[in-house]
């Protein structure tokens, strides 16, 4: 069928919007039609070729949307089923059984490889060319995409989809690391660098966990300030004198927990410095490969901390998205604040309006 694509035709240059070809679900696979779509740094970077996807290529990897049709094999949703999407996995080998499919052994084949399994694309353009496709398992830049049912979350027919759609990636991360790795208990202190989309998730989800201390670092001062309205006890300026000493000085010598959302080097630096005995840190910022960051071994030997790195919130989607869902129903997770959406057509106006700070998460409707 004849789907309409925002498509990045070469590195670092604007969305196209053209009209493709879409093959049938093959086995396994979903054709979904697409409600909105979330923008999100990665999509950005892959634009950019931080990380070679062939192009030219149809991005996105939070989308959301209606099944239209299903292939063989696919049992969990039906034609008519609203879904959320989030990332691809394999399913079947140990780190996907033991409940952690974001690290998958097979997760840069299927969420980076633009083709299937058996190497072809599900789009053509038209002049005959393969355009690369299942981004993330989906490609939802598109208003049609086969997406592998792995990806899939279904939700009740009633839920908002342009609103849910970003909860796939970019809400999961910053949410699932602190709630599904740091877990910090009630009264505990978090910090978290970064108030971007990833960043102000977190925040609310250390509200969720009814942190007693939440310091934001950023050093828009907006930002700052609307971290304070999502919940934050405490926000810290990184341009005005020592962060860290500003941080053990808020937790009374060191933070329980830290999240670094930016992929600074000196930003991870200063995660690992501001944590006390037996801190835990995690990292989920996305950085061009062969970024090298450094701890002062020494003294973080003597602390007992723990650092880890985290995608996609080490989440289950298919569980940890319903429990979103359900946080927000009950006004405990507010994530609608961050979102502001774009017609489908204004796609480069979003991810300029993200790259500017402007908007912290665009969601384009189709």
């Amino acid at each position: 069928m004849k789907v309409t694509a925002a498509v990045v035709p070469s590195k670092g240059e604007p969305l196209v919007m053209q009209e493709l070809e879409l093959d049938d679900p093959r086995p396994g696979e979903v054709r979904v039609r697409m409600a909105a779509s979330g923008i999100c740094h990665t999509d950005a970077i892959v634009r950019d070729q931080w990380y070679e996807v062939p192009l030219p290529a149809v991005l996105g990897h939070e989308g959301a949307g209606v099944v239209e049709a299903v292939g063989e094999g696919v049992s969990r949703v039906g034609v008519g089923d609203h879904v959320v999407m989030s990332f691809a996995s394999c399913g079947q080998c140990d780190l996907c059984l033991s409940g952690h499919p974001a690290y998958c052994a097979s997760f840069y084949d299927l969420n980076f490889s633009g083709r299937r399994p058996d190497g072809s694309a599900a789009y053509t353009g038209d002049d005959g060319g393969t355009v690369t496709s299942h981004f993330f398992g989906q490609s939802s830049f598109a208003t049609h995409a086969n997406v592998y049912e792995r990806c899939l979350v279904k939700v009740p027919d009633t839920a908002p989809l342009e609103l849910l759609a970003p909860l796939g990636c970019g809400i999961q991360t910053g949410a699932g690391a602190i709630l599904n790795r740091l877990d910090p208990p009630a009264g505990s202190s978090v910090v978290v660098f970064g108030a971007g989309a990833v960043g102000m998730a977190a925040v609310l989800a250390a509200v969720v966990a009814e942190a007693g201390t939440v310091v934001a670092v950023d050093p828009v001062a907006s930002r700052r300030a609307f971290a304070e309205e999502l919940g934050a006890t405490h926000t810290v300026d990184p341009t005005d004198g020592d962060p860290v000493e500003r941080i053990r000085e808020i937790t009374g010598g060191g933070a329980d927990f830290a999240l670094d959302t930016t992929g600074v080097p000196a930003v991870f630096r200063q995660l690992s410095d501001c944590l006390g005995t037996l801190g835990h840190g995690a990292m989920v910022g996305a950085t061009t490969p062969g970024t090298e960051g450094a701890v002062d071994i020494g003294t973080t030997l003597l602390s007992g901390q723990t650092l880890h790195m985290v995608i996609e919130g080490d989440a289950v989607p298919q569980v940890f998205v319903p429990r979103l869902i359900s946080l927000y129903e009950q006004g405990r997770f507010p994530f609608d604040r961050l979102v502001e959406h774009f017609d489908f057509a204004d796609i480069n106006d979003g991810f300029a309006a993200s790259e500017s700070g402007e908007v912290l998460k665009p969601v384009v409707r189709y």
